[in-house]
């Protein structure tokens, strides 16, 4: 009996599993990611859970509204809803039901049973067939995409669909906005009509590819499409107007741009680096682009950036050739370029803008122009919708050339900042300068304008240029001086002037050096040794206080020097006898004594007097006395 009832237990147990395999909630709770043909996944709280967990698939009812959609959202979050299947076409009850078709199709069903007829509220309408695809299936992929795949190819790319081909309001890692110019498709965003309505609103986020790629907010109102917001051009590493996306840590990038620009499409998307938090770009139903980063202490999504995020995103706030400063004291914001001046009035920048002041030098049949540059520093870039981009052009003088060759441009940038902060590339506006702003990190625009309204030239930089001529000058005399130091060092037995210090007080001093070297300058400068001219200090005092060196001093060989050759001789005199001074305390030091050969600056004014007969004597006598141990520098 007891083996009985063990058995029986058994067999109940493996019946109650069976049954919660089978039931429809035990499949919603396993989350599977693939629906095969044949299983269906109704209103009743049947979902697709990507196979990491991130993304969801199932039905819901957005904010206070009642009515039902199919959707994907990110399973952290019930209200960031990433797609929508049926937004044009919501159901009323929870009747829907989600089946892939023998061809290859998602369709989304409501109404009645299949006897009393279903009706279609949405279709993929996939491309394939039963005869070309006999097995397919639907998968939940990790980074949100919905597709239909043929299963023998499951994991490839070649998609018979995907959801990221229809986008809804968002954009996700790994889906892209853009163009296929091959058959004009087009991949772009469009705002739910309101927070509990997803059907398609007045805004779009499109990629404008006429010029430089910028990504554009356009606004469809009574009959009328107006640009309303834009991110700046494209300039090889970032959307010029937008802030780079940064780790929560604010350490490292937290995303990707991914942009491609061939013959055959130009598109735009991004991908997350591994470890960051998840995040998302979505156009909001009253025309706001933000980004926003999943916070999982807080479990809310913060927004990183968002455009318009102030009264100078606008789109053309300014009006033509204006620019809009954020931080403008001025509750206007708006001022004009230079060379600028309102059109008509202060008040109506949006409509009237700003003209230029005087007209442009450039003669097109003459190939002549008096024209030039102004630069305009750390701005978004001008709509490049009218402009010209030639991507081969290698440089900014090169694209200077261009543009100034051109009567018709009135400014230039560059278009790539990619290659190191040297830009390569050129726009050149040929039109208004539209949309002008100044931003963090932003581009250096090059405005062309008459010469007349171009600002100064910098004060030319005449001192440093000085500096060399004379440091090399001066350099080229100690070369000399200090060869002929060696030629008289290697004459021997000649006697030189002992240091005044080292037979009276015996020993040596810093300014020791000093004193050799201002001997051996009144040597250079006379032309006379010290031994054949024992009182060759003291005639070269007397001749300087006297001034009178021209004869008195100099060597016979000058004849008559040029006033400057003769100015640079009493200055070679002057540190001379500075040098040879009897205290040590008196003389300059070697570096003083340098830099005075290198400028014009005297070392002061104070007189030089020459050496008594007595302090000659006891020099010449102190000299004697100490022949045998004194040490002369050389």
């Amino acid at each position: 009996m007891e083996a009985n009832s063990s058995c029986a237990h058994v067999l109940n147990n493996l019946l109650l599993l069976s049954l919660l395999l089978l039931s429809p909630s035990s499949r919603s709770a396993f989350a599977a990611d693939t629906l095969t043909q044949g299983r269906n996944i109704t209103d009743n709280n049947e979902t697709l859970v990507s196979a990491d967990g991130s993304f969801t698939l199932g039905f819901f009812s957005p904010g206070a509204s009642t009515k039902r959609y199919l959707g994907i959202w990110f399973s952290v979050s019930r209200d960031a809803v990433c797609w929508v299947a049926n937004r044009d076409r919501p159901v009323d009850d929870n009747s829907s039901v989600l089946v892939l078709s023998d061809t290859g199709s998602l369709v989304l069903l409501y109404g009645g049973g299949p006897s009393s007829g279903q009706l279609i509220a949405w279709s993929s309408n996939s491309s394939g067939s039963a005869s070309s695809s006999p097995v397919v299936e639907a998968q939940l992929l990790d980074n949100g995409n919905l597709v239909v795949v043929r299963n023998r190819v499951r994991g490839s790319t070649n998609f018979l669909w995907q959801s990221f081909d229809s986008p809804s309001n968002v954009l996700l890692a790994g889906m892209k906005v853009g163009v296929d110019l091959w058959n004009g498709a087009e991949w772009s965003l469009t705002s739910w009509r309101s927070a509990d309505d997803p059907s398609p609103g007045s805004f779009r986020r499109v990629l404008d590819v006429k010029g430089r790629p910028d990504n554009v907010v356009w606004q469809e109102a009574q009959g009328n499409v107006v640009k309303t917001f834009r991110t700046g051009p494209w300039n090889g590493l970032r959307f010029g107007g937008i802030p780079e996306v940064l780790s929560p840590s604010y350490t490292e990038l937290m995303i990707e741009y991914q942009m491609l620009i061939s013959s055959r499409e130009i598109t735009y998307g991004f991908s997350v680096k591994p470890g960051m938090p998840f995040t998302y770009v979505v156009l909001t139903e009253t025309g706001v682009v933000k980004r926003l980063v999943w916070d999982a202490s807080s479990r809310t999504w913060q927004t990183y950036y968002q455009g318009p995020r102030d009264i100078c995103d606008g789109y053309g706030k300014c009006g033509a050739f204006g620019v809009c400063d954020s931080g403008a004291a001025s509750t206007s914001f708006c001022g004009c370029l230079r060379g600028f001046s309102p059109a008509y009035s202060p008040s109506e920048w949006t409509t009237t803008g700003c003209r230029g002041t005087v007209r442009l030098d450039c003669d097109a049949v003459r190939g002549t122009t008096t024209d030039g540059f102004v630069l305009v520093q750390s701005v978004k870039l001008s709509d490049t919708h009218n402009a010209s981009v030639d991507m081969s052009v290698v440089n900014l003088p090169e694209c200077r050339a261009r543009c100034l060759a051109n009567c018709s441009c009135l400014a230039y940038a560059g278009a790539d900042i990619q290659g190191g902060g040297v830009p390569s590339g050129c726009i050149m506006w040929m039109d208004e300068i539209m949309d002008l702003r100044y931003v963090d990190r932003g581009q250096d625009l090059f405005l062309r304008l008459a010469n007349s309204e171009l600002p100064p030239p910098p004060p030319s930089r005449q001192f440093p240029v000085a500096v060399v001529v004379a440091a090399s000058a001066a350099a080229a005399v100690l070369v000399v001086l200090v060869i002929l130091l060696v030629l008289v060092i290697r004459k021997r037995g000649q006697r030189r002037p002992p240091i005044p210090e080292y037979p009276a007080e015996g020993c040596l001093t810093l300014k020791c050096d000093v004193y050799s070297f201002g001997v051996m300058l009144l040597e250079i400068v006379s032309g006379q040794r010290n031994s054949s001219m024992p009182t060759l200090l003291s005639d070269a005092r007397e001749s300087w206080n006297q001034h009178n060196i021209k004869t008195g001093l100099l060597d016979s060989a000058l004849a008559e020097p040029e006033p400057d050759l003769l100015s640079r001789l009493e200055r070679f005199v002057q540190i001379g006898l500075l040098c040879v001074e009897q205290s040590p305390v008196d003389r300059p030091s070697m570096a003083e004594v340098v830099m005075t050969l290198m400028s014009r600056t005297p070392f002061d004014s104070r007189a030089v007097y020459p050496l008594s007969l007595s302090e000659e004597s006891r020099l010449t006598e102190g000299a004697d006395a100490a022949d045998g141990d004194l040490v002369y520098l050389t």
